[in-house]
C-alpha cells in the first residue's frame, strides 16, 4: 500500500510513536509511564440483540510528557486488542474504535504572563455534577461507561484550542473545536437501546445500528465553549456559554431517514463551596435548540436542567454524596403534538436522584464503591457497584457491575435493562 493511500487515522499511531521519541535532545526532561490492562465482561441475562460478552480486551496505554524551555508536549494513546470489535484494524479516532485510540496529543505553553494556551487533542471537563453533566458539553464515551471500562474513559477527547486568561477580576477559559466533537453515543453495536421508529417503537441493537450523519466539516461545523469563574464569598462560581450542536444524534431527517446532530446553544451557571461539614454544589443550564420541528426534520425541544448536591464524610473512611437532578422539557404541548406515540413520550419533567458511597480500607488500598441513579418519574434505576484492590504500587485488581432496572422499555435507564453486566480487570502500571 502506498503511503498516500493511507488514512490519517491509520498513520496516527506512527505519529504518536514519533512524538514519544522525537526531539529528545532538545527536551529538558521526559517522563514516560502507562499501563497494560486485561478486562472481561459478560451480560447477566440474554439480550436478543447483542452478544453475551460485553468486554474482552487487552489495552496498552503509553503516556509521555516532555518539557521544553517554551512549554510541554503530551502524548497519550491506547493500543487495544478488542476480541469483540467488528474490525480490529480499522482505526476511527472519532468513535474510538480500532486497534488504537489517541487520547491526547497536545502542546501547552504560556504566551503571556496572564494566559495559558493548549493546542491539540485533549480531555476537557468542567462543571460541578458527579456523573451528571449540564454545562460540561465536551464529548463523552457512553459505550465505555455502560460496558464497564474505568470511569476515566467516560471522557472522550476533543481536538481543541484551549485558552485560559487570568485578569485581576476573575478567570476566563475558552475552548474552540474547529470540527464538531460528538459523543461516542450508543448506536446499538455493543449496547441495545430504545428505537422509537417506526412507531410504536421497540428495543433494538445490532439489528438497527445507528449510523448518524456526522458534522465533520472543519471550521464550518465547529464548537465554542467558554466560562468565566471566580470566588464569591468562599464559593467557586462560574458562568458558561456554548455554541455548537447536540452531542448525541437526537435529530431525525425524514428525507434521508437518518439521525443527525441538530444545532444548539447552551447558557448556564454553577457554584460550589463548603457548607457545614461538607461540600455543596448547584448547577443550572438552558439548552436552546436552534432548529425547529418541520415536515422534514424532527429536533429536540428547548430544555432547562438543574442539579444540586452535597458531599461529606459520614464515618471514618466512608464518604457519601447525594444529588438531585431535573430535566424540564419546554414547549411540552408542541412536543406531545409532534410525538408519534403518546404512550412512549417523555414526561415534561424528569427527576433523578443519585447516591455515591465510597469506603476506603486497608490504608486506602481497598476501595469499595456504589453509585446509584434512581428516577422516580421514569421509575427506573442504574446501579454501579465497584471494588478496587491495589496489591502493590504496580498491580491493581478491580471488578464492577452495571445494573439496569426499569418497568418500561422506553425510559432512559429502562431501555438498557438487557445490558446488565459484570466485569473484571487486572492492570499493571509502570
Amino acid at each position: 500500500m502506498r503511503l498516500r493511500s493511507l488514512r490519517f487515522e491509520t498513520l496516527t499511531p506512527l505519529l504518536l510513536l514519533l512524538c514519544l521519541g522525537a526531539n529528545t535532545a532538545l527536551a529538558l526532561d521526559t517522563s514516560l509511564h502507562g499501563f497494560i490492562e486485561a478486562r472481561a465482561g459478560v451480560r447477566s441475562q440474554d439480550d436478543p440483540y447483542e452478544t453475551d460478552r460485553t468486554l474482552s480486551e487487552v489495552r496498552l496505554q503509553l503516556d509521555a510528557l516532555t518539557y521544553f524551555n517554551w512549554g510541554e508536549v503530551q502524548a497519550r494513546g491506547d493500543f487495544v486488542y478488542d476480541d469483540l470489535a467488528a474490525e480490529l484494524g480499522e482505526v476511527d479516532l472519532e468513535t474510538g474504535t480500532g486497534f488504537f485510540d489517541l487520547r491526547e496529543l497536545n502542546a501547552s505553553f504560556t504566551p503571556i504572563s496572564w494566559s495559558d494556551l493548549k493546542i491539540g487533542r485533549q480531555i476537557l471537563t468542567w462543571g460541578t455534577g458527579d456523573l451528571l453533566f449540564i454545562n460540561d458539553l465536551f464529548p463523552k464515551d457512553w459505550n465505555s461507561f455502560l460496558l464497564g471500562r474505568e470511569v476515566e474513559y467516560l471522557k472522550a477527547p476533543s481536538d481543541a484550542i484551549y485558552a485560559s486568561f487570568f485578569p485581576s477580576f476573575g478567570s476566563f477559559d475558552m475552548a474552540y473545536m474547529p470540527r464538531f466533537d460528538a459523543d461516542r453515543y450508543i448506536d446499538g453495536s455493543r449496547i441495545s437501546y430504545w428505537n422509537p421508529a417506526p412507531p410504536p417503537g421497540s428495543l433494538a441493537g445490532q439489528n438497527a445500528i445507528i449510523e448518524a450523519d456526522r458534522r465533520d466539516k472543519w471550521f464550518d461545523e465547529g464548537e465554542i465553549s467558554a466560562r468565566f469563574y471566580r470566588d464569591y464569598y468562599g464559593f467557586d462560581t462560574a458562568f458558561y456559554i456554548y455554541s455548537g450542536y447536540w452531542k448525541s444524534p437526537q435529530g431525525f431527517d425524514v428525507e434521508t431517514m437518518n439521525n443527525y446532530f441538530p444545532a444548539m446553544n447552551a447558557y448556564g451557571a454553577s457554584t460550589k463551596g463548603q457548607l457545614g461539614s461538607g461540600l455543596f454544589n448547584f448547577e443550572a443550564g438552558y439548552y436552546d435548540s436552534r432548529e425547529t420541528n418541520e415536515a422534514t426534520k424532527i429536533v429536540p425541544n428547548d430544555e432547562l436542567r438543574f442539579l444540586t448536591g452535597y458531599e461529606r464524610e459520614v464515618a471514618r473512611g466512608l464518604t457519601a454524596s447525594l444529588q438531585y437532578y431535573v430535566e424540564w422539557l419546554l414547549d411540552y404541548a408542541d412536543y406531545i403534538a409532534a410525538h408519534p406515540n403518546s404512550e412512549t413520550a417523555r414526561d415534561e419533567t424528569r427527576h433523578v436522584l443519585t447516591l455515591r458511597l465510597t469506603q476506603m480500607l486497608l490504608s486506602q488500598n481497598l476501595i469499595l464503591g456504589l453509585f446509584t441513579f434512581y428516577s422516580p418519574s421514569d421509575q427506573d434505576a442504574y446501579l454501579r457497584p465497584h471494588v478496587t484492590y491495589k496489591s502493590s504500587d504496580s498491580w491493581t485488581l478491580s471488578g464492577g457491575g452495571n445494573i439496569f432496572v426499569g418497568s418500561d422499555d422506553h425510559t432512559f435507564f429502562g431501555q438498557f435493562k438487557h445490558n446488565t453486566n459484570v466485569n473484571l480487570a487486572v492492570r499493571y502500571s509502570f
